[in-house]
């Protein structure tokens, strides 16, 4: 089953992850967190000074994490779509044209969780902007795909990290 979490920066997914890859139900998963500091660390611009080659980096990271048979990811292809379209420096014709040849990447994944900002701080992690404007426009164009482009099956958690648990194990039956 390949689970991707979507959401805006800073509402926990990457925390999310690493706690389910301890749980026994997930034993025989992969997992894949947030690498913005790797990435960052190679020259690739992130945030609102995102580039289309840039872009074109995290979505190949996607789709290589969509090659996995289970697979429990806290990035997705809506989260690099939403980046891609906030990004200052790329042209809106070649926005909608990544985002076009990206978007049926979205029906590999089994079930997308999308973890609301809600209640949850914004928290530097010495990479990611601190920005609340920005976090609230990704927010918002991350909720505009998954209705513009429905997954399979999508799930919407929020509260703190066991009750997401929680809620994820229960549409997951298990």
């Amino acid at each position: 089953m390949k689970i991707g979490l979507t959401g805006t920066m800073s509402v926990g997914k990457t925390t999310l992850v690493n706690a389910l890859k301890e749980l026994e139900q997930f034993k025989d998963y992969q997992t894949a967190t947030e690498r913005s500091k790797y990435l960052s660390n190679l020259g690739i611009p992130l945030n609102t000074d995102s580039t289309l080659p840039g872009q074109f980096v995290f979505m190949a990271e996607r789709a290589s994490e969509l090659l996995q048979e289970n697979i429990i990811t806290d990035r997705k292809v809506y989260d690099v779509c939403a980046f891609t379209f906030s990004a200052k420096s790329i042209e809106f014709s070649q926005k909608e044209i990544f985002v076009k040849a990206s978007i049926p990447l979205t029906k590999m994944y089994d079930i997308i969780f999308y973890v609301s900002p809600e209640g949850v701080e914004l928290e530097d992690n010495g990479v990611r902007t601190t920005d609340p404007d920005y976090r609230m426009k990704i927010d918002m164009v991350i909720q505009a795909m998954l209705n513009e482009y429905p997954p399979n099956r999508l799930i919407k958690i929020s509260g703190t990290t066991e009750e997401r648990i929680q809620q994820i194990k229960e549409a997951l039956s298990l």
